[in-house]
């Protein structure tokens, strides 16, 4: 079983999302969507139709997105059966969230790496 595909995501904290956002559009073009964050396209070898994303986001400081992580970010990782790998990290013993989410977006599940981060897994819709 493929366990991580790759990056979904890089999101942090910041004091001002805006402010930092527009500093990023600004400096490094990157293009800062109004919900304050960009995604960014790509294709794989693997997967030269399909069209793949990873998203750059900055959040608010005091989020409790991350939480109960003491981190000030999240990585999102991209997996391929997302039920099939929060059961391998549970027997394996890792401490995973007991919820997960399922929309139009894919499905979410969350676990914690041996020093509290928390670190977001998503599986893409069919064709994602």
């Amino acid at each position: 079983m493929k366990r991580v595909t790759g990056i979904g995501g890089i999101f942090f904290k910041s004091r001002d999302p805006q402010a930092l956002g527009d500093w990023y559009r600004r400096h490094l073009g990157i293009e800062v969507a109004d919900w304050g964050g960009a995604v960014f396209a790509w294709r794989s070898a693997a997967n030269p139709e399909g069209v793949g994303t990873t998203t750059w986001s900055p959040f608010a400081a005091d989020t409790t997105y991350f939480a109960p992580s003491p981190a000030p970010f999240m990585v999102n990782y991209r997996v391929d059966d997302l039920d099939a790998l929060l059961e391998v990290l549970r027997a394996e013993g890792v401490e995973v969230a007991d919820a997960t989410e399922e929309s139009e977006y894919g499905k979410f599940g969350w676990a914690f790496d041996p020093e509290g981060n928390k670190l977001e897994l998503w599986q893409p819709p069919a064709g994602g």
